[in-house]
């Protein structure tokens, strides 16, 4: 559990009569959830934030402008506007306001810290494929890493499964919320994430110890296998009444002509089963596939083993190599999820440039991500996209605060597939929202105030409201000499 200190003890500052909870959205037979979401927002009473500059999410920016956020909700944004008189009122002159910021691609509570092997719950690498694995049955709240992205102004987050697999389980979308459990902190209604991955990492786990695969293209045979099982899984598990007349191309494109998978070796009738439940669902499009994927020649053949067996890839992470394919992603609506200068270490990632995500966003119907895949990256987005900024800048594209933002908020909540409810600041979703000092995008930038759902979850001139977990209370209550 991560929470505020108050008076300097460990007693929760932020309570008061929960909201309900959103309805979860209905669940196919692939997808339904056991371990449901119980977050329920944190009461706050209406807020009014005035003469900020204020970035929507959307492409704009306003200047001396108001944001109002009640009941958890944006309620308003414009200039000058009205609040009910019980509203807080909060002075932002000369301070920029943005939505929460949101990382795709993080291992926090799967990979806590302090990074000890008894904390390493990230992969499962007992098998190349794993889709029955899910990253939220490894998170563990107390995490002191979420509080310390909550500094940096992240309101939600994806957790996945390490890259030593082909396919490494199911990533959940969490809220960066204090919480005693992960279903505290479960996103309601996100839909889960399928890890992916590409080239070097499951080849050299698996090939190491003289097992499949060991090439990429035996990775490529890795998951056309899994897909086809998975294809008739869906097939025999879906009622002859809503079955087509005439077999999709993922149900008998890969099988031996009689029914059957030609080329992997489970039976995919019979009972259920948890590794084909995930890769339906990623088939129906039920849950987004991330795949962690460097190489542009790899980017391409997975898209085309999506077209072979039907489902959509939300977005490529890591993707160095993004920028020559820039104009197919942008065609084929999937996000590049991307480091700002990550490049050369490993031979895969050789051929980066730091003007890749820069390239990723200049296409029409773009969706170009910044991510961490670092507990200490994560703690400083804002300042990772500026780096994109400069460097593009030095190449001749001048990229305003206004479009950058989406970087980190629109785009990453699309990927994520909670654009409806985050991402914008725009009437009527979830208050997420981040006051800074300044230009976020500044050297100098830090986050003043972090609201989640409209509560006040941080304020870096208020120490009762900046959270600190369990974990870290108790080492300090041993070391002056409390706790044994």
């Amino acid at each position: 559990m991560i929470r505020p200190l108050l008076a300097g003890c460990g007693l929760a500052l932020l309570v008061g009569a929960a909201q309900a909870a959103p309805p979860a959205p209905a669940a196919s037979r692939f997808t339904q959830d056991p371990y449901p979401s119980t977050y329920r927002p944190i009461a706050a009473g209406p807020v009014l934030l005035q003469h900020a500059t204020v970035l929507t999410g959307t492409g704009q920016r306003l200047d001396d402008a108001d944001v109002l956020m009640q009941g958890g909700k944006i309620v308003a944004v414009g200039t000058g506007l009205d609040a009910p008189a019980d509203a807080t009122r909060v002075d932002a002159t000369g301070k920029w306001v943005t939505p929460g910021l949101i990382d795709v691609h993080s291992h926090l509570g799967v990979y806590p810290s302090p990074g000890v092997s008894a904390h390493s719950d990230g992969n499962e690498m007992t098998s190349p494929v794993t889709p029955n694995v899910w990253a939220e049955h490894s998170v563990w709240p107390q995490d002191p890493g979420f509080a310390a992205a909550m500094a940096g102004g992240i309101t939600t987050l994806q957790v996945l499964p390490g890259s030593a697999n082909l396919i490494g389980g199911r990533g959940v979308t969490l809220k960066n919320v204090p919480a005693t459990t992960y279903q505290g902190m479960k996103f309601p209604g996100a839909p889960w994430g399928l890890k992916m991955a590409c080239g070097e990492n499951p080849k050299r786990v698996y090939g190491g110890r003289n097992t499949s695969p060991g090439t990429r293209m035996g990775n490529v045979a890795g998951y056309r296998a899994a897909f086809i099982d998975a294809s008739e899984y869906i097939h025999k598990n879906t009622p002859k009444a809503e079955q087509p007349k005439k077999k999709r191309s993922w149900w008998q494109g890969s099988s031996n002509g009689n029914g059957t998978a030609a080329d992997s070796d489970k039976d995919a009738g019979g009972k259920r089963d948890l590794k084909l439940d995930t890769l339906a669902g990623a088939i129906k499009g039920d849950i987004l596939v991330h795949i962690h994927c460097y190489r542009a020649d790899e980017m391409a053949t997975m898209l085309d083993l999506a077209k072979e067996f039907g489902f959509k890839v939300s977005a490529f992470h890591h993707g160095v190599e993004a920028y020559k394919l820039a104009d197919r992603l942008a065609a084929e609506n999937v996000c590049g999820a991307l480091w700002a200068d990550w490049w050369g270490f490993k031979m895969e990632a050789f051929d980066g440039i730091q003007e890749n995500i820069a390239l990723v966003d200049r296409p029409a119907n773009s969706c170009a991500i910044v991510h961490s895949d670092s507990q200490e990256g994560i703690q400083r987005l804002n300042q990772e996209a500026a780096k994109v900024m400069a460097h593009a800048k030095l190449a001749g594209m001048d990229i305003p605060p206004e479009r950058a933002i989406r970087w980190l908020t629109q785009n990453a909540a699309k990927s994520l597939g909670v654009l409806e409810q985050t991402g914008t600041l725009e009437t009527g979703k979830m208050a997420d929202v981040v006051v800074w000092n300044g230009n976020p995008f500044s050297v100098y930038a830090k986050a003043e105030q972090v609201y989640v759902d409209g509560a006040r979850i941080f304020d870096r001139n208020d120490r009762n409201r900046q959270p600190t977990s369990d974990f870290l209370l108790g080492q300090g209550a041993r070391a002056a000499g409390g706790a044994p």
